[in-house]
């Protein structure tokens, strides 16, 4: 298959959930962990067209979600300030911090602008020598590579009026973390795709073999998701715990050797606080010594910001896969895209906004397995 259309195939959807009728003998529980898997799951009805043996749970895999209340609050801060001129990618304007957000804080005169690469901030700090660029770098080891290249290139460059304040996250100490809780019901894991075209699945085995749970390496169209899934629950019925490639058009298990020594030169693994789930070990990246210049949190000295977070939002029971979006009383209610009260109901990833966005309670899940598949 070539095109993108091959992968919404009708005909194919539904042969793979016959294979999935066929060999599924008992109920079992997959998480997706990228939340751009969430949004075509819940967009194309996946969940609702799998036999009720099969649940999928929404993981912690939209990194705008999982930025902390703190960091947002960082942000918040270092763009308020005069000489600042502060770069961030769309989707986290809207997020709200502690009061506000990066758009009341552009709506007060602060100098925050939308762009869209890392090097359109490094091009915005050549232009304005006079003023201090920040970019606001967060994501998982997807996004991470061309925001290190970036500051790789600010240095070689000799570009100092050019920082970034760092939230990136790391993927397997999160699954780990997720496996180790005592509320855990995952039994399988749909691995994103993208994370492992740079990283590889180098980190994944032991996990599989620790806490005994098949990780399929899956797509985000619809056929990926599906074969995913059939490849879980075949190794669930037969009791087999082992990580299995389904995405190998774009994944090599050695991931991208470029992209990681880019990766290991600029970052050093570090604790990283997760919003709604705490602290995770070795879960994160921060700018290493070598670049601590570039460093803004350290630059701008904020690194002291605690916050609190809000207790009626329950996006932590979301990320947790605890909670679907709508058995959260706020949802819908007091808590809109207009006015989210946490950054699962703003970001284009974020479990929330999928329900909200493609009206998830008005399609009853018996309506939905009478249907054809719609992909």
């Amino acid at each position: 298959m070539k095109y993108i259309d091959e992968f919404q195939d009708p005909e194919l959807a539904r042969r793979l959930l016959d294979d999935i009728r066929a060999t599924v003998t008992r109920p079992w529980a997959l998480m997706e962990v990228c939340g751009g898997q969430t949004h075509s799951i819940i967009r194309h009805g996946i969940d609702q067209l799998l036999p009720d043996e099969v649940e999928l749970i929404h993981g912690p895999g939209c990194p705008v979600c999982v930025t902390p209340l703190e960091v947002i609050d960082k942000a918040l801060e270092i763009a308020s300030r005069p000489e600042v001129i502060f770069c961030s990618f769309g989707d986290m304007l809207r997020v709200p911090g502690t009061g506000r957000d990066l758009f009341q804080v552009r709506g007060e005169g602060g100098d925050v602008r939308v762009v869209y690469s890392p090097l359109d901030a490094l091009r915005i700090a050549q232009r304005n020598p006079d003023r201090e660029v920040v970019f606001f770098g967060i994501g998982f080891e997807t996004t991470a590579p061309p925001n290190a290249m970036t500051v790789h290139q600010a240095r070689k460059l000799g570009i100092g009026n050019f920082s970034m304040l760092v939230s990136h996250v790391r993927v397997p100490p999160a699954i780990e973390a997720i496996m180790s809780s005592p509320s855990c019901r995952v039994q399988g894991f749909l691995a994103a795709g993208h994370v492992c075209s740079v990283m590889g699945v180098g980190e994944y085995p032991e996990l599989a073999e620790r806490f005994r749970v098949p990780i399929v390496v899956t797509g985000f169209e619809p056929l990926d998701i599906l074969e995913g899934v059939r490849r879980a629950v075949r190794q669930l019925e037969r009791g087999e715990h082992t990580v299995d490639n389904a995405y190998a058009r774009a994944v090599r298990p050695e991931g991208n050797p470029a992209a990681r020594a880019m990766l290991e030169d600029v970052f050093e693994v570090t604790d990283r606080a997760w919003r709604g789930i705490g602290v995770i070990p070795d879960s994160g990246w921060r700018l290493s010594s070598k670049y601590r210049d570039h460093d803004a949190e350290h630059r701008f000295a904020v690194g002291g910001i605690r916050t609190v977070e809000p207790a009626e939002c329950r996006s932590g029971e979301v990320l947790q896969g605890l909670l679907k979006p709508h058995e959260c009383e706020a949802f819908g209610t007091l808590c809109t895209p207009r006015t989210p009260l946490g950054a699962t109901m703003v970001s284009s990833e974020g479990a929330c906004a999928a329900y909200y966005l493609y009206r998830r309670l008005d399609l009853p899940a018996a309506k939905a397995r009478e249907a054809s598949p719609v992909v």
